[in-house]
């Protein structure tokens, strides 16, 4: 017997939705850090997403060099954050 068996036997669970309720719980954990950083470097640079930085680095507002590693780790963060939120879309 799993330990995923165990578990939904002693809260008498479907092992399936146990791992389901599991998995939602995972995404939206990592969904909040993820809109966490996010709201961070928004906050940081005065923009509501990376289009707005891109656009404030290009307009000379901002200096590409400082920036540089701030918007990459901002598009991931916002990639990331549309994947979560497609997977957490199936789950249902």
């Amino acid at each position: 017997m799993t330990v995923l068996d165990m578990v939904a036997k002693e809260f008498q669970i479907k092992p399936k939705d146990l791992l389901k309720e599991s998995l939602r719980t995972y995404l939206e954990k990592k969904l909040a850090r993820i809109e966490a950083d996010i709201f961070l470097l928004a906050k940081k640079y005065g923009v509501r997403d990376v289009f707005q930085l891109d656009s404030k680095i290009k307009e000379g507002l901002l200096s590409e060099k400082d920036s540089y590693d701030d918007y990459f780790a901002f598009d991931n963060l916002e990639a990331e954050r549309d994947k979560i939120k497609k997977f957490l879309e199936k789950i249902g």
